[in-house]
């Protein structure tokens, strides 16, 4: 069976944890969603990348989930998730899945 990059697990747990929140109207299911993708990918950038990268990579991961709010303010809702996603993926891409 083929891994899924880490870059996917990461966008998809930013995607998929604001899209449960907002169409279930619970929050908390959301942060369920966006917290279990997260420790799957810090998991996965810890093998792949080693420690201080699994750290960064997660603290970049925090500060995209952070960052998207006020951006949301400026672009909407939908193009800052899209957008902070993105980074996330081609950050989680650059550091542990262009490696393996």
């Amino acid at each position: 069976m083929a891994k899924v990059p880490t870059a996917l697990v990461a966008a998809s747990g930013l995607v998929g944890g604001y899209g449960v929140a907002r169409w279930s109207k619970k929050r908390q299911l959301g942060g369920a969603v966006l917290a279990v993708a997260g420790a799957t990918a810090a998991q996965r950038w810890r093998q792949q990348a080693g420690g201080p990268a699994a750290g960064a990579l997660t603290a970049a991961y925090v500060a995209a989930f952070a960052g998207s709010h006020p951006l949301a303010k400026k672009v909407g809702a939908w193009p800052a998730v899209f957008g902070v996603a993105g980074a996330v993926a081609l950050a989680s891409w650059a550091v542990a899945d262009r490696r393996g």
